[in-house]
């Protein structure tokens, strides 16, 4: 390129249809979901977690304007999660009230030209459940059926498409090997296995109810996924990594992705890649830039799970449900997402059915174990007012949703 000359922009389009959004979880955003087993959690003082989600950014009740917000920055989509301990404070009990509650979201949703992707599970467990056993106790699989079938009752007739859980592979890896999730365990893999299991058992019987009550209401589930980067100094270490890696898959992400295979979709959900070593994983490569999260900035994880997925799903159509950075340099979040979002792009040239793409999140809010330290929004929250702060990124990324196209 000649000297003083300016790189020649491309615009891309996205295919008729494509969705954008934004995503937000019940319990750290409404506020106030003291009925849970993380509001207990988070109040244990040996749980490591910063602070407690507190009053959260109120958007239980201030949901009418920041969809209002989300729809005028040029958004179509809005993925947000029902929370379980509202609707069913105790076993058999049902509240009319939540339960209007989320009706009244979908409705301000439409209003504003927002699908409303509804998640039934978003981490977050009633103490009640709990405390009978939670998600290694089989006959959690038939409560979850039991208000899973409610909930569609209820929205179905005004509700976009629902998920059923959203990363339920985290709920079972964190709470039980890691040991940063409710109910704390660490190093039980066979607990792990179990909650795989309940979870998957709860998840086709939950989409055999809604799908029988509303068959035309897409539904699915959504995995957290990372890019799995086999590292070695000789072939032999290399191909001991890359086996790993495929050991680490097959409890992690593998298990869920089977048993999307008959789904209307399968939500991705990626922020980084995952370095593995022959003995096991590893941390950020040194020189790479990092996030507040401690991730490594690697947008191009995006592609590579998209992929993957589609690969072992067999087809199943996909919607990026969560992709994002936590990040207080701005720029640094633009650039993410447009890197990621042309590797979205090459997917799609490649023919893979790419239907979304939902950046997380919506507000900077309650991060579960970390507080409310790391700042994924595209819209801020003053802790003290709770007055919403849009950031560049938030019109940037708008600007590429109401355009449907971006330039790279």
């Amino acid at each position: 390129m000649l000297a003083g000359t300016v790189p020649r922009m491309t615009t891309r389009t996205f295919p008729e249809g494509f969705r954008w959004g934004t995503a937000t979880a019940a319990h750290q955003v409404e506020g106030g979901n003291w009925n849970n087993d993380w509001w207990e959690w988070e109040h244990t003082p040996s749980s490591g977690c910063v602070e407690p989600s507190g009053d959260a950014c109120d958007h239980y009740h201030r949901y009418p304007d920041d969809l209002r917000l989300l729809a005028g920055l040029g958004f179509n989509s809005y993925r947000f999660s029902v929370e379980w301990s509202r609707i069913e404070p105790e076993d058999g009990e049902f509240s009319r009230a939540a339960l209007d509650h989320y009706r009244r979201m979908c409705a301000s949703c439409r209003e504003h030209g927002l699908d409303a992707t509804v998640t039934l599970h978003h981490f977050t467990t009633p103490r009640w459940v709990a405390r009978m056993g939670g998600w290694i106790e089989p006959a959690t699989a038939d409560l979850f059926t039991r208000f899973a079938d409610r909930v569609a009752e209820h929205l179905g007739d005004i509700a976009t498409r629902f998920c059923t859980f959203n990363e339920p592979n985290m709920v079972a890896t964190i709470g039980y090997l890691a040991g940063r999730f409710p109910p704390g365990g660490q190093g039980d893999r066979e607990k792990r296995r179990q909650a795989n299991d309940v979870f998957v058992d709860a998840h086709h019987k939950a989409m055999a109810e809604i799908k029988g009550r509303y068959p035309e209401v897409p539904a699915g589930l959504t995995l957290a996924m990372q890019q799995m980067w086999p590292v070695g100094d000789t072939p032999e270490a290399l191909d001991n990594a890359t086996q790993r890696a495929a050991r680490i898959l097959d409890g992690l992400e593998d298990v869920y992705l089977h048993a999307a295979v008959d789904d209307d979709y399968i939500g991705v959900q990626t922020y980084s890649r995952s370095r593995v070593g022959p003995e096991g994983t590893l941390g950020p490569e040194d020189g790479v830039e990092t996030t507040i999260m401690g991730y490594e900035f690697w947008p191009e994880a995006l592609e590579a799970t998209i992929r993957r997925a589609w690969d072992v799903t067999n087809q199943t159509p996909i919607l990026v449900t969560e992709n994002g950075i936590a990040a207080t340099d701005d720029t640094r979040r633009i650039e993410y997402v447009q890197r990621a979002l042309k590797g979205v792009l090459a997917c799609l040239d490649d023919g893979i059915d790419v239907r979304g793409y939902t950046y997380w999140s919506l507000l900077d809010n309650f991060e579960w174990s970390s507080g409310y330290g790391p700042t994924f929004g595209l819209i801020g929250v003053d802790r003290v007012t709770q007055e919403r702060l849009v950031k560049p990124s938030a019109r940037w990324l708008g600007s590429v949703a109401r355009a449907n196209a971006i330039e790279l």
